[in-house]
């Protein structure tokens, strides 16, 4: 363990494309080659600096670390393009796309073993992207996963917005965000139980007791959802939850340090 806490990293910017638009993030990059890609996706409202952390401690640990700012998902100190009013969790999916066709492009990473890590919003978007390219994604770890925002969307309550469900408006304010219609639209009729099926990799999911935003019972029938499919599919893969007493959505320094030692056990490559 000393030498991967040691290992020196050197640390750059990245941009790539989704269409017109420009993605900018950072790149964790170890000394080496084939070296395995860890692309890590920040929640709603949030920025890459929200988790830095993951990004450093996956290269430490050998891997190819990116993280990025979603288009038009950050309220603060985004960089990359896009207006929040056309964001939505399938945009995300497709930024994210976009990052990993160019991770996957550069010659020091290995393009065939991918992990996927999200936070909230991001946990979903990672869920539903690894679910669509199962092939070059070998592990997707899903930190307090916001698998509630499709049933969130049909009441017509998402966390600080509330709206008529059957009448969605063109525009309308989620706290400091303006949203648009495509928010919505985009999820309200998701099943996400069924959508992240297809993913035969390993699964690491973490939440707390004290989550308000995401009631703990979506991520343990994601837990369920993925352990079922295992065992009907004779999946040779691991599928983990780790329930952290007294961690709220978007953890304490305290209890990163637990889940964070859950990432380390998850995908040490030694």
């Amino acid at each position: 363990m000393r030498k991967q806490k040691n290992r020196k990293i050197t640390v750059t910017a990245f941009e790539c494309k989704r269409g017109r638009l420009t993605i900018r993030g950072t790149q964790y990059l170890p000394a080496g080659t084939k070296l395995p890609i860890a692309i890590v996706s920040h929640g709603f409202m949030a920025n890459q600096d929200t988790v830095r952390q993951y990004a450093k401690k996956l290269a430490k640990l050998g891997y190819a670390a990116y993280c990025f700012d979603f288009c038009g998902g950050c309220v603060i100190k985004g960089k990359s393009d896009g207006k929040t009013t056309e964001m939505s969790v399938l945009t995300e999916v497709k930024d994210l796309e976009a990052v990993i066709q160019y991770a996957k492009s550069m010659p020091y990473c290995d393009a065939g073993r991918i992990v996927l890590m999200g936070c909230s919003q991001g946990g979903l978007v990672s869920a539903l992207t690894a679910a669509k390219h199962s092939d070059i994604v070998s592990k997707l770890i899903l930190f307090y996963p916001a698998v509630c925002i499709p049933y969130d969307a049909r009441r017509g309550k998402m966390l600080l917005a509330e709206f008529d469900p059957k009448k969605i408006p063109d525009r309308f304010r989620c706290g400091a965000m303006k949203l648009g219609r495509c928010y919505v639209e985009d999820v309200i009729r998701m099943n996400p139980y069924c959508e992240i099926l297809g993913f035969s990799g390993d699964v690491l999911l973490v939440h707390g007791t004290k989550d308000k935003i995401v009631d703990l019972k979506y991520v343990k029938k994601a837990y369920a959802v993925y352990k079922k499919e295992t065992i009907e599919k004779k999946l040779d893969r691991k599928v983990e939850l780790h329930i952290i007493k007294n961690a709220k959505h978007g953890f304490s320094k305290k209890c990163d340090r637990v889940a964070a030692g859950y990432i380390e056990q998850f995908c040490d490559l030694h």
